[in-house]
């Protein structure tokens, strides 16, 4: 890993209607418009799926380097994050967010250190870190046989 500070640059161009080019260096354009809830057409990444997918996304790579760091043998990992935007003292916020994780661990793995890892990853999550609103983990452990 790299010292900090990291810095992420992204850039958006956008004309006065239709969509936005999201781009960065050395990664493909992601294309966002606004979500259906805002009048948006409803089948393109918005803002707020890319603020909820960094959630899923971050609580994975956490979990994925915990669980190395701590040796831990797992199959698979499903999650999925829901987020709620509310309107509070009229201002439009993310206020909840609540992290569906499903952990398949091959028998004969510790099922209780697999739990800890999962709720490590949550409190370590830094893009959940870096926001105010709250963040919830609901987890499942399967064991393969």
């Amino acid at each position: 890993m790299q010292d900090f500070p990291h810095h992420y640059r992204v850039i958006a161009e956008a004309e006065t209607e239709g969509n936005i080019a999201l781009k960065s260096d050395n990664m493909p354009q992601l294309v966002s418009a606004p979500p259906a809830e805002f009048g948006g057409p409803g089948d393109q990444w918005s803002p707020e799926h890319l603020l909820v997918a960094s959630v899923a996304d971050c609580f994975v790579l956490s979990f994925r380097a915990i669980a190395r760091a701590s040796k831990l043998e797992w199959t698979s990992l499903e999650t999925s994050a829901e987020g709620v935007l509310d309107r509070i003292d009229r201002v439009t916020q993310f206020t909840d967010f609540t992290v569906k994780a499903t952990l398949t661990i091959p028998a004969g793995t510790d099922e209780s250190k697999a739990m800890r890892l999962l709720e490590k990853a949550e409190s370590t999550c830094l893009v959940t870190n870096s926001m105010k609103a709250s963040c919830h983990l609901q987890a499942d452990i399967i064991v393969s046989t």
